[in-house]
């Protein structure tokens, strides 16, 4: 799937319904089972600071995706900084634009 796809959902998410920045607020919605969604900077130094997050999405069975830089992320997220992760709380009315997202079985990318 394109960066584009998850950074309009992030960006619709926001408007509609609830999303958590940073990577410590998305390491915790993905502890709690809360996130619907997690997209991680490329760029973040030191790697440490979202190494584990697509280890606990994929245990959890989360969608997780990486996205080239942070103020890319930052800026789906609304905030004018960068920001090392985002998790999607309530998806509001990005539920569709989720849907696209999961990864199936079949599906190769």
């Amino acid at each position: 799937m394109s960066e584009d796809n998850v950074l309009e959902a992030i960006e619709v998410a926001k408007a509609t319904g609830k999303i958590r920045k940073g990577s410590n607020e998305a390491t915790k919605a993905i502890e709690k089972g809360q996130a619907k969604l997690v997209a991680y900077a490329k760029d973040v130094e030191p790697k440490e600071v979202i190494m584990h997050i697509p280890l606990l999405c994929k245990e959890k069975n989360i969608p997780c995706f990486e996205i080239a830089t942070k103020e890319e992320l930052g800026a789906a997220s609304g905030i004018e900084v960068g920001t090392s992760a985002v998790a999607i709380v309530n998806e509001g009315e990005a539920k569709a634009l989720l849907e696209k997202l999961k990864p199936t079985e079949a599906k190769e990318e």
